[in-house]
């Protein structure tokens, strides 16, 4: 599923937030700041390491790496790549424009309008660059503890958010109401029957922010009228955790249809690694058969001479993406630097 598909009433879209807005990358910020509005580029740059996927995050994980667009910079993509890769010190892979989130609360201390344009970018995490840069690399499942279902459904799906969004649902002021509050949170969350869809990340974070269950949500709310359960998960600032859900949403789709899981991986591979690469960024198990199956099918990768000797029994082949897919990921995405 894609960005913004499940269907809302008038009623619902007014209390959601607003839709991220699409902004191509030839846009003017010389237009922009004749309307007062400052251009923040904000970067959502995953890996994997050790079975888990990771974003980078600065001050401690508050915030993703974001700046001002510079004037010099050849293009919006171009100077997202520059700082970033002089701030972290990893060279993007795969980057690829999410959304504008340009909501008219989206102010500055001094009233200028703050127009954010988020870009997913894949790398791979390495030790003697992770020693250079700055930043904190985070697990995004602290983010979004309910994202994690590898190992069934999450607790704290069943035994938190479950039960405060049926009160929510519940304390709606109409029969109408009611029940598409209720429809919508079975259907985001996999409840009353419901398939649990791993791409519906935004969906689920906005529905939870809706219910005021994050702390983003309650950050204007007085004390005395904020529930009494609030989401678990790391917070973020300003509304950096749902660019992240949108990060997560975009590769988590990505990932069933184009090879852009080639710039979390290693040189060489075990079809093991890569399964189990692909489990963590979608949160869930895929059947080992019926992996390896799809990805000769596609004719991803192709067998080394080599064998891994890293995992406890017995050496297992090596593999490697094919030239053919290098190619085509160089044409799909941004061809990386270096």
């Amino acid at each position: 599923m894609t960005h913004r598909k499940a269907q809302r009433t008038s009623a619902q879209a007014a209390d959601a937030p607003a839709a991220p807005l699409p902004a191509p990358d030839s846009a003017r910020p010389g237009d922009l700041a004749e309307r007062n509005v400052l251009v923040d580029l904000v970067a959502v740059v995953v890996a994997v390491s050790h079975d888990e996927p990771r974003v980078l995050t600065l001050d401690n994980g508050a915030s993703l790496p974001a700046g001002p667009f510079g004037s010099d910079a050849r293009s919006l993509q171009t100077g997202l790549r520059d700082w970033v890769e002089r701030q972290t010190h990893h060279p993007l892979g795969y980057v690829e424009q999410l959304y504008t989130f340009a909501d008219r609360d989206r102010t500055g201390a001094d009233g200028q309008r703050i127009m954010s344009i988020s870009y997913l970018a894949l790398t791979r995490e390495q030790a003697e660059r992770r020693a250079q840069a700055e930043g904190t690399w985070l697990g995004w499942y602290a983010c979004f503890p309910w994202e994690d279902w590898r190992d069934g459904q999450p607790a704290v799906v069943r035994e938190i958010l479950a039960p405060a969004l049926m009160q929510w649902a519940a304390a709606a002021p109409s029969t109408v109401m009611r029940a598409q509050r209720r429809r919508r949170v079975a259907t985001a969350f996999g409840l009353d029957g419901a398939t649990w869809h791993d791409e519906m990340v935004l969906q689920r974070y906005e529905l939870l922010h809706e219910a005021r269950l994050t702390p983003e949500s309650l950050r204007h709310v007085p004390e005395a009228e904020r529930p009494v359960v609030v989401a678990p998960g790391h917070a973020m600032t300003g509304d950096h955790r749902r660019i992240l859900a949108t990060g997560v949403a975009r590769l988590r789709g990505k990932i069933r249809y184009r090879p852009v899981v080639f710039e979390l991986m290693p040189e060489t591979f075990t079809l093991l690694d890569l399964q189990k690469a692909v489990e963590a960024l979608a949160g869930r198990r895929t059947h080992k058969q019926n992996f390896r199956r799809l990805v000769e099918q596609q004719e991803l990768v192709e067998e080394t001479s080599e064998m891994s000797t890293t995992r406890v029994g017995r050496p297992a082949r090596l593999f490697r993406f094919r030239e053919e897919v290098l190619l085509e990921r160089a044409i799909a995405g941004t061809k990386p630097a270096g």
